[in-house]
């Protein structure tokens, strides 16, 4: 059966793609972010997985305020990048993995979760960045990627609760697959931010960590923090870590095996007045 192998978790911050495409990530205000990513990518390098199914949130890209799901699948072959007004981004297109995808899905609308199925769309930043941040500018990107839209943009939102239970119905997904995979889930977005109104720039490095600290220790818990915690202390954009909360519901422990090894963990600010965020967690075998 296919398994997951790994976590990733990191922040998915537009100017961090620009910065790379500009050449920038040696510049003394980029170099701290990139550094922060040196030991993920000799580490993805050597653990290489054979899918990616990355949990990120679409920026008025492939959906518009007239169509937006809570739950989005990509089953597609491929997904290009989009264009986000400047252009799209030169990297290479994301490969899927339809069989893999088309499984999860199946399986996870009979653990009654209601997923918008999406065959063909363009993918922004949310998904090419954190690729880029693990990946650096390869020809081609490592595997195939399954990408999995939530939405946290326009209210109402999926709750914590929902996004942790949704992340265990997709490990049991994946573990009912029947090709050896070694699959690696990545939640995406945060930490703290805010791109608008009187609190426009906020940042809460403390309540960054310490929502670190309880994702990798309580993550049970942590999953039952209500939105406007979020929105208080971590901005109106802080919401998007509760797509992190699906990666750790699919890690093993939440299922009753042993506690994950922290690989990595990395916290950095300001990247564009937004608190860049990052972890790798590893699923331990009895």
């Amino acid at each position: 059966m296919a398994r997951i192998t790994a976590s990733v978790y990191t922040s998915h911050v537009p100017a961090i793609g620009a910065a790379i495409d500009l050449g920038k990530t040696k510049e003394p205000y980029w170099k701290k972010v990139f550094d922060g990513y040196e030991f993920s990518r000799k580490w993805l390098k050597q653990n290489k997985p054979d899918v990616i199914f990355l949990v990120y949130n679409d920026h008025a890209t492939a959906f518009s305020l007239d169509l937006i799901p809570t739950f989005a699948i990509g089953t597609g072959a491929q997904f290009l990048p989009a264009d986000e007004g400047w252009g799209p981004r030169p990297v290479p297109k994301v490969i899927g993995h339809p069989e893999l995808a088309a499984h999860i899905a199946q399986s996870v609308i009979q653990q009654d979760f209601d997923l918008t199925i999406v065959n063909k769309m363009d993918v922004d930043h949310g998904l090419t960045v954190p690729l880029s941040l693990m990946c650096g500018e390869p020809k081609k990107w490592p595997c195939p990627v399954i990408p999995f839209a939530v939405n946290v943009v326009q209210y109402p939102v999926p709750s914590g609760a929902r996004c942790f239970a949704l992340g265990q119905a997709i490990r049991k997904a994946i573990e009912s697959y029947d090709e050896p995979l070694n699959v690696q889930i990545w939640g995406t977005g945060g930490m703290s931010h805010q791109l608008q109104g009187a609190r426009a720039g906020l940042i809460n490095a403390d309540w960054d960590n310490a929502f670190l600290d309880r994702l990798i220790a309580d993550p049970k818990k942590l999953s039952k923090m209500p939105h406007i915690e979020y929105v208080r202390e971590a901005g109106s954009e802080g919401i998007e870590l509760v797509m992190w909360l699906i990666a750790r519901g699919a890690m093993s422990d939440i299922a009753g095996g042993p506690a994950p090894k922290v690989l990595h963990r990395f916290f950095h600010v300001p990247a564009s007045n937004t608190a860049v965020g990052h972890l790798i967690l590893e699923n331990m075998v009895r």
